[in-house]
């Protein structure tokens, strides 16, 4: 990475394009990590709650997954802040400041998923999957901070529509594994552990991670959110966009196989749901490099934003009005194409607004928080729209005004074209 004169290289505005097997590292990387964590929440979590016997199963799973989201939110800052600080020697060598908080999650991850292959009680299950949250996050705040901390601005498009194609690979490769390739719930969290070790670990291992010199090191910082965001209004903005346009992801995507079967009436709605997920991935995976490069080259980030969220409004609202199979399918294309230009360009456009280079994993953190959050908001909303205030239209229809609202957001960011 070149640098500016004086200026530590960890800290440094980069300037030197990474190459592709820097990408492709970090790409698999990300893969290992959505893996871990959806193909559980997807799969394993809910067979492994019906197993156990919970009364409730639902409302079980829920709290489960609601508890590792709060996991989620608080650790992910505070790893990022940790990171940001870190400064490792052994024997006289320094060594990065990222890398060793990656590996450290790494096996936080990958001993919690092996523990909840063995776990007969739903409080267990909690307790491991809130594990396995700590050890996630740990990874996707050091990961996350790989793209500011090393790809010049002209790149960060593309590179973040490959990084972003894993969140939708992830579910599909992940679901796919634990019921073709796998069987059984302990299998299946087995295997888990070791493709997420298998991914992750050489990007951690193979690439560079430059040491914090002494003299950048600083106290952590106090400075609460508010504040935060009052002192850079560009950050602000860019958390409320990716808040919103995530609620409205959670919102859309949360009761998808009830749609199907109470709504849309499918005769086989699992069948009809993993149709539309690989529709989704496809779209998504068309969209999220081709769109990351022409922001690139376009040297504009917004408008990409403004369009995308466009698109996923639309898809939502034809779900809302015309709930039928072929229109289903129409619309799981539109959501994935939309949300892929929506990941790249939005990860790229947030990098550029961060308020300190010193501090950059710990508010991308912050950043993170805006989607993890409507993880736990999101069936809270949803449960009595569907349930007692209009029904699926209702909850559809939301889904595309939040969606747009957040992508309209993205205008008022003025450091960013």
């Amino acid at each position: 990475m070149s640098v500016t004169q004086g200026t530590p290289a960890a800290l440094a505005e980069p300037v030197v394009p990474v190459r592709r097997s820097w990408v492709g590292l970090l790409f698999a990387a990300n893969l290992g990590l959505w893996m871990a964590f959806f193909t559980p929440v997807q799969v394993l979590l809910p067979e492994q709650i019906t197993e156990i016997g919970v009364v409730g199963k639902e409302a079980a799973l829920g709290w489960v997954t609601a508890l590792g989201a709060l996991v989620a939110i608080i650790v992910n800052p505070a790893a990022g802040a940790l990171s940001d600080r870190t400064r490792l020697r052994i024997g006289g060598r320094a060594y990065g400041r990222r890398h060793v908080w990656t590996l450290a999650g790494a096996a936080i991850s990958c001993l919690s998923l092996l523990a909840l292959s063995g776990q007969q009680h739903i409080v267990g299950v909690a307790l491991g999957w809130a594990g396995t949250q700590v050890g996630l996050n740990m990874m996707l705040a050091t990961l996350t901070a790989a793209v500011p901390d090393r790809v010049p601005v002209g790149q960060r498009g593309a590179v973040s529509g490959w990084i972003g194609m894993p969140q939708a690979l992830g579910l599909v490769l992940g679901a796919v594994l634990c019921t073709a390739v796998v069987t059984g719930v302990a299998s299946g969290y087995v295997a888990m552990a070791l493709v997420l070790v298998a991914l992750a670990v050489p990007f951690a291992l193979l690439t560079p991670d430059d040491p914090l010199p002494v003299e950048a090191k600083r106290p952590r910082s106090r400075t609460p959110l508010w504040r935060i965001f009052r002192e850079n209004p560009d950050f602000a903005w860019a958390w409320g966009t990716r808040f919103l346009v995530q609620l409205g992801n959670a919102l859309g995507t949360l009761y998808l196989l009830y749609f199907l079967t109470d709504r849309v009436r499918l005769a086989d709605p699992d069948e009809g749901l993993l149709i539309m997920i690989l529709l989704y991935t496809l779209g998504m995976v068309a969209t999220a490099v081709v769109g990351g490069r022409l922001s690139d080259r376009s040297g504009r980030r917004k408008i990409f934003v403004v369009w995308s969220g466009v698109v996923i409004a639309v898809a939502a609202l034809l779900l809302a009005i015309w709930p039928t199979w072929p229109v289903a399918l129409v619309a799981s294309v539109l959501l994935g194409a939309g949300y892929g230009v929506y990941l790249a360009v939005d990860n790229a456009l947030i990098t550029q607004v961060l308020p300190a280079a010193v501090d950059r994993a710990k508010d991308l953190g912050v950043i993170n928080i805006a989607t993890a959050a409507p993880q736990v908001l999101g069936p809270a909303i949803a449960a009595p729209l569907v349930t007692h205030l209009g029904g699926y239209p209702t909850l559809y229809a939301l889904t595309a005004a939040v969606t747009l609202l957040g992508a309209v957001m993205v205008v008022r960011i003025r450091a960013v074209p």
